[in-house]
């Protein structure tokens, strides 16, 4: 069986990391962003990534995107604006285009991909045997890197908001309620959802890791919260 992953925000930074990641074991993914270049780019010596170009804020363009690609398996959505410079002196405008990127754009793509992996959870063997995600229940088996289904899920979803920077800070903990939110109606029905949490200056590796590691926890365990590996204590100043 195919699986495809969509990846948004992948022409740079973690979309870029975990689309290439995705491509190299042997997921067939879809690398979505507005930046063209940087997509070509992110898919270079690539065959089985396919990229479109699509503002994840539209819902329509987004649905087109997913009329193309047919079913989807897990999402990295990694599409994201943050400002820089002080929260009280940014301008409405551009605030509004914060919350506009980094929450209507994450609920335009949960919308129109979330349904797709219920309906399939609820058509599957596992699920009507009684082998899907249940709230505390032990995980299903997370597959394997050769792209097959893991056992008792129909998708994954990883929301990866931006909280590198105070003006970002709102959306990423508007994005995480939503998160909760998505959870609370719809945790148990064989769906993986992750709200992943990431320092600032936490390298991408580290973020992915950190991701795929989750898929083995319990399955309430929404939240992810990664932090940039502490620096060996030297060990001449241990022995002072």
């Amino acid at each position: 069986m195919k699986r495809t992953a969509l990846v948004t925000g992948a022409a740079h930074g973690l979309g870029a990391m975990a689309a290439r990641r995705l491509a190299a074991a042997a997921w067939d993914v879809v690398a979505v962003d507005v930046d063209e270049l940087g997509l070509a780019k992110t898919a270079q010596r690539s065959p089985n990534t396919h990229v479109r170009v699509c503002d994840v804020t539209d819902p329509d363009a987004v649905a087109q995107v997913l009329a193309m690609t047919g079913p989807v398996h897990r999402v990295v959505h990694a599409a994201s604006a943050a400002p820089s410079g002080p929260v009280l002196a940014l301008p409405l405008g551009e605030m509004e285009d914060v919350l506009r990127r980094n929450v209507l754009g994450t609920v335009n793509v949960v919308q129109a991909t979330l349904p797709g992996m219920l309906e399939r959870s609820a058509r599957s063997p596992e699920r009507s045997a009684g082998g899907a995600e249940r709230p505390g229940s032990n995980p299903p088996s997370p597959g394997d890197m050769e792209g097959r289904p893991p056992q008792g899920r129909a998708g994954e979803v990883f929301l990866c908001p931006d909280a590198s920077g105070p003006p970002a800070s709102p959306s990423a903990a508007a994005v995480a309620a939503y998160a909760d939110a998505l959870w609370a109606e719809h945790g148990g029905r064989g769906v993986t959802l992750r709200c992943v949490h990431a320092a600032a200056g936490t390298p991408h590796g580290l973020v992915l890791d950190a991701m795929d590691r989750s898929l083995a926890r319990p399955a309430r365990g929404v939240h992810v919260r990664v932090r940039p590996a502490r620096r060996p204590f030297p060990a001449a100043l241990a022995r002072r």
